[in-house]
C-alpha cells in the first residue's frame, strides 16, 4: 500500500515542509485573477486600465501556474507581486476612503479584497522563502 504522501499512479509527493505556502498563494493569485476581471467588467473604479486590469490576472494566472516547492525564484517572484499589489491597492484603498467613498461602494469593495489577498499572499510567500532559507542552511 502506498502512503497518500508518496505519490503514486504518477502523482508526484507533496513538499514535506510544514511551511510551504505555495499551494495557498497559488489559490490567493488565482482568486485576485478573478476578482481583477470581474472588478473591472463591472466598471470598478480600479488603479488600472482595462489593459492594465486584463494583463495583471493573466501575469497572476501565469505566476500560480509556474509556483513549486522546488524552485526558490518563483517564491521572490511571487513576493514581489505581493508587494506590489499590496502596495497598489493598499494605497488605493485608502484614499478612496478617506476621499469619503463608502466602504458599501463596489469599487471600494473590490480594492479593498484586492489589497487584502495581496498581502495573505505576502505573508504566505514570506512564509515559503524563510522556511526555504532556513532549510538550506540547515535550520529546519
Amino acid at each position: 500500500m502506498i502512503d497518500e504522501n508518496e505519490g503514486g499512479d504518477g502523482v508526484p509527493p507533496r513538499h514535506k515542509s510544514i511551511h510551504y505556502h505555495g499551494d495557498e498563494v497559488r489559490v490567493l493569485f488565482f482568486v485576485s485573477a478573478i476578482v481583477l476581471i470581474v472588478a473591472q467588467s463591472t466598471g470598478a473604479n480600479l488603479p488600472l486600465s482595462t489593459t492594465g486590469a486584463v494583463l495583471t490576472a493573466i501575469f497572476l494566472v501565469i505566476a500560480a501556474g509556474i509556483t513549486t516547492p522546488a524552485q526558490l525564484w518563483i517564491h521572490w517572484l511571487n513576493a514581489f507581486i505581493a508587494v506590489s499589489g499590496t502596495v497598489l491597492f493598499g494605497i488605493t484603498a485608502v484614499e478612496h476612503y478617506r476621499s469619503g467613498l463608502s466602504i458599501f461602494d463596489p469599487s471600494f469593495t473590490f480594492i479593498e479584497a484586492l489589497a487584502l489577498l495581496s498581502l495573505v499572499s505576502l505573508y504566505f510567500t514570506t512564509r515559503t522563502i524563510r522556511s526555504d532559507l532556513l532549510r538550506r542552511i540547515g535550520l529546519e
